[in-house]
């Protein structure tokens, strides 16, 4: 199944700086029936320049909608840096913005919201739990509805 937006087809970008956590998320949400196109970025600043179109991605014509699975302990910039520039930038505010991540303080969650996510999972740290949430994640996935790219 393909998340979907008005035709056009949703590109799930996946924030994270842990290849193997990269690998084990895209397999378990292509298990839950993830389709979509997945672009891995290692950090923050990668992050930004595909949804901007700059730096490695500048010329890349962005026509599609997103939407962010953000880790927070990324190099360069980190996932706070990510989604406080995103969601105070008029043209990605709407960008749906999901926090996966190893971090379960309730202040940092709160932080995350009051910055704008729309979700936060806490990534569980062993091996099933990990893949189980993944895959729980995908179902939810299938059923939402991302806002134009454009």
């Amino acid at each position: 199944m393909n998340l979907h937006e008005n035709s056009n087809e949703v590109t799930i970008i996946l924030a994270e700086d842990d290849p193997g956590h990269a690998k084990l998320t895209e397999k378990n949400l292509r298990r839950a029936g993830i389709n979509n196109e997945i672009q891995w970025c290692e950090n923050g600043q990668l992050t930004l320049d595909y949804i901007q179109g700059k730096g490695a991605f500048s010329g890349h014509s962005h026509t599609k909608s997103v939407i962010l699975l953000l880790d927070l302990n990324m190099p360069v910039l980190d996932g706070y840096q990510v989604l406080e520039a995103l969601k105070s930038d008029e043209s990605t505010k709407r960008i749906p913005i999901v926090i996966l991540t190893t971090t379960d303080e309730p202040r940092e969650v709160k932080r995350c919201y009051d910055l704008g996510c729309n979700i936060y999972i806490n990534k569980p740290v062993d091996y099933e739990g990990f893949s189980n949430a993944i895959r729980q994640l995908g179902l939810f996935l299938n059923v939402v509805q991302v806002p134009n790219g454009k």
